[in-house]
């Protein structure tokens, strides 16, 4: 089937034709006559299918059919909410390319950079606009969206736009645009239990699905190699001595989690970038954008990229911790092998995850390929690991130690108490010039204490008794001050 038999608008067409795509995907052959028809649409398809197409164009045809009347003010039309801030931009740019031939104007909001343009374009009149929920309901709360005229709302990833963490947002959202509208669910996953939800938001929806649900793309060698929690890292660095794995997407189950491994790496010389949500919207970009021209080789993100990152030449996808639920591990690996390209899907397993491992197999029906890798000691102990870089701890490791019961220059002697600031002592008995005696280590200057090796247990730093006499005082002056 071409595009062609698919009834598109001729500029969409040519749109397509300039975009190098010469038919149409499973999922685009049996969505798009049922959006073009009008009615509501849930599809279900592997990742990498072309699922974004699938609403964009029918839509595009539709809007291109029935265009604004010339004098009427330009209101949105189109309504994409999407989860993550890169899935926004890619869904944007993949509308942009299919609209190239088109007087649309389109609008793309999210968090993390400034509200001034989106405002801008929203009160403009932006005939699509791509969002996330959550900036989304700001800008609405601030009266600068107006969807009266609304003709179309499509959920992307809708299971995860359904999910607990989403859901109240996507009510508040939709409660506020029009009744009367043709709505329509994307996903690669969609569980029965989030299928109920859908409703909520849908008339009699046809469900397009290809394949089985949450079912990993067949195009994605999928291997787990089992070992301890504390050989992952070392693991990871003699895999990636493989020149093969050209373009690795590693994924971690936590922020600090992903930081870690691409300090590690990093240290080892394999040059990486890292994508979670405590990273700013321009060093996401900037992340991705590295990762794509192969500026870096290694991409360590959490789930939060698993929905959004949709970049040719992946080669390799690691779990560096193995997802606890099954969408998500399709998810992850669905960011290789994609568009029927070949691809591998590495996880590393430890004891505590293997349920999790059992879990996924037992829902595809099939085990997964254990391997083990070459040349590598599973039986090596856990090494510390370090922030700092090599060349600073051998720089820190050449000085020398001062001996731990010396006092600094300018600091008293030390008793059991250590010296205090301008040098007194602690029970040993310590003078102004900083000479004191008694147990212990020497005083620090600042006032800090440190009891040398062999001391007696620690004390209360006590004060040392002064004269309170008048005589005493005035001695004690003149002492000080020299006067």
């Amino acid at each position: 089937m071409s595009f062609k038999a698919l009834g598109l608008d001729p500029n969409i067409l040519t749109a397509i034709e300039e975009a190098g795509y010469t038919e149409p995907t499973p999922i685009q052959a049996a969505a798009i006559p049922v959006v073009i028809a009008g009615g509501d649409v849930i599809g279900i398809a592997q990742t990498g299918t072309g699922k974004t197409a699938a609403f964009t164009l029918p839509i595009l045809t539709r809007l291109t059919a029935n265009p604004v009347p010339q004098g009427q003010r330009r209101r949105t039309r189109v309504l994409v909410l999407a989860p993550t801030r890169e899935l926004v931009a890619q869904i944007e740019e993949n509308v942009m390319a299919y609209a190239r031939h088109l007087p649309l104007k389109i609008a793309k909001i999210y968090g993390g950079v400034g509200e001034k343009p989106q405002k801008d374009a929203l009160r403009a009149g932006s005939d699509i606009v791509i969002a996330c929920p959550g900036r989304l309901l700001d800008l609405m709360e601030q009266r600068c969206a107006d969807f009266s005229q609304l003709e179309y709302l499509v959920l992307d990833e809708a299971d995860r736009m359904l999910d607990m963490g989403f859901l109240p947002d996507i009510r508040r959202v939709i409660n506020q645009l029009p009744k009367k509208r043709q709505t329509l669910m994307f996903s690669a996953t969609l569980s029965k239990e989030i299928e109920t939800l859908t409703h909520e938001f849908q008339r009699a929806p046809k469900v397009v699905q290809i394949g089985k649900r949450a079912n990993p793309a067949e195009s994605v060698t999928q291997l787990v190699y089992e070992v301890h929690k504390h050989l992952k890292m070392p693991l990871l660095s003699h895999l990636l001595k493989d020149e093969k794995m050209q373009m690795v997407l590693v994924f971690s189950r936590t922020k600090h989690g992903a930081d870690k491994i691409a300090k590690k790496l990093e240290s080892t010389g394999v040059k990486c970038a890292t994508l979670h949500a405590n990273r700013s919207q321009n060093q996401r970009l900037r992340a991705l954008d590295d990762f794509k021209t192969g500026t870096v080789r290694v991409l360590v993100a959490t789930d939060i990229a698993a929905r959004g990152i949709d970049v040719d030449g992946i080669s390799h996808v690691v779990n560096f911790d193995f997802p606890h639920i099954v969408e998500d591990y399709v998810h992850r690996i669905g960011r290789t092998g994609r568009a029927q390209a070949i691809g591998d899907a590495i996880s590393f397993v430890s004891p505590d995850e293997q349920p999790d491992v059992r879990k996924l197999e037992r829902f595809i029906n099939r085990g997964l390929v254990r391997k083990k890798a070459e040349g590598f000691d599973y039986n090596a102990a856990p090494q510390p690991f370090s922030d700092e870089r090599p060349e600073r701890r051998e720089q820190r490791s050449s000085q020398p130690r001062r001996p731990q019961g010396g006092g600094r220059p300018g600091g008293g002697g030390g008793g059991q108490g250590g010296g205090r600031p301008g040098g007194y002592g602690g029970q040993g008995g310590g003078r102004p010039s900083g000479q004191g005696g008694g147990q212990g280590g020497g005083g620090r200057q600042g006032g800090e204490r440190r009891s040398s090796a062999g001391s007696a247990p620690r004390q209360p730093a006590q004060m040392p008794q002064q004269n309170t006499t008048p005589d005493g005082a005035r001695g004690l002056w003149k002492r000080l001050t020299g006067r």
